[in-house]
């Protein structure tokens, strides 16, 4: 999952390299958080968190063959 968050905001934000995505593993879920640069927080939060949402849809369809929860959370 890390790497699919990874690709997504990586293709969005202006400023790739600050991408930052990491991983932890609790029991029967599991916890992505991704930081991107300040200025591209917009970019990925979307208008009224469209594009959070989005991400958030396509990592639960891809989580959903583990039979694992999986939250995103972007952090600033």
């Amino acid at each position: 999952m890390k790497e699919l968050v990874e690709v997504i905001a990586k293709s969005l934000v202006e400023h790739p390299e600050e991408v930052v995505v990491t991983q932890r593993e609790d029991g029967n879920s599991i916890l992505v958080e991704l930081k991107v640069a300040p200025s591209d927080m917009g970019k990925v939060i979307g208008r009224q968190g469209r594009i959070a949402k989005a991400i958030r849809a396509v990592v639960k369809a891809a989580s959903s063959k583990y039979e694992q929860k999986v939250v995103v959370e972007i952090l600033q």
